[in-house]
């Protein structure tokens, strides 16, 4: 048993075993945020782990390729870019002020909030990418020095709390146009609330795909900006 456990490939076919079940859980259960298959399968693999006795530098290494894969997943966000490309063109001018009005929101209140508290310089920067698609979140979180395990744990709670809470508050806001909910939880949940938004509708799960997009494209160009005065 222990040496199939340790075994150079065990890790990876844990990974895809602990995803592939938690998406079939997912999709029975109708698909509830809090069961987002990326978290369940974090969840799965970590207690795995433990009880299997692997060090996470061992388990890193079998799944080497899932983190070279990460290159072309990245390239790959700008497909909702092209299908979304005529509408948000139309709407450019609110799409703008959106996408900076909620990402200035973002890191002010998060930077503020950590400020406040007390907390140290290092929480600050492993915080700011929780705002941006894992990915995304991955990459810029060595960028700025950040710990990029803490700064990945961040970005999918965020995901599943926007993606659970988000279109609550846009019910009672009576927020109603399909454009408008899937920007908004685009924005805020990434990936994980882009599965929400598509449930709702397709109208809506394209422009959650469009704004996840450009919401890691303009994070990507400041985060790092805002991180000097961290480091």
């Amino acid at each position: 048993m222990s040496a199939v456990v340790h075994a150079p490939g065990f890790g990876l076919f844990l990974t895809l075993v602990a995803y592939l079940g938690a998406g079939e859980l997912h999709r029975r259960l109708g698909r509830p945020a809090l069961l987002a298959p990326v978290l369940v399968a974090m969840v799965l693999v970590a207690v795995a782990l433990e009880v299997l006795g692997i060090g996470y530098e061992e388990y890193l290494a079998s799944v080497s390729v899932l983190t070279l894969l990460l290159g072309p997943a990245t390239v790959a966000l700008a497909l909702p870019l092209l299908r979304s490309g005529r509408a948000l063109l139309a709407d450019r001018g609110a799409v703008l002020l959106t996408l900076c009005t909620t990402g200035a929101v973002s890191v002010a209140v998060t930077v503020a909030a950590l400020e406040l508290c007390g907390a140290p310089d290092d929480l600050v920067l492993t915080t700011l990418p929780r705002s941006v698609t894992t990915p995304v979140a991955l990459t810029l979180g060595v960028t700025i020095g950040a710990n990029t395990t803490l700064a990945v744990v961040l970005t999918l709670v965020s995901g599943v709390l926007g993606a659970t809470v988000g279109p609550w508050l846009l019910d009672r806001v009576r927020v109603r146009d399909p454009r408008a909910r899937g920007f908004a939880i685009g924005v805020v949940s990434h990936g994980i609330g882009t599965s929400r938004a598509l449930a709702e509708s397709d109208a809506a799960g394209g422009w959650s795909s469009a704004a996840m997009v450009l919401n890691a494209l303009a994070m990507t160009a400041v985060l790092p900006v805002v991180a000097r005065a961290f480091s």
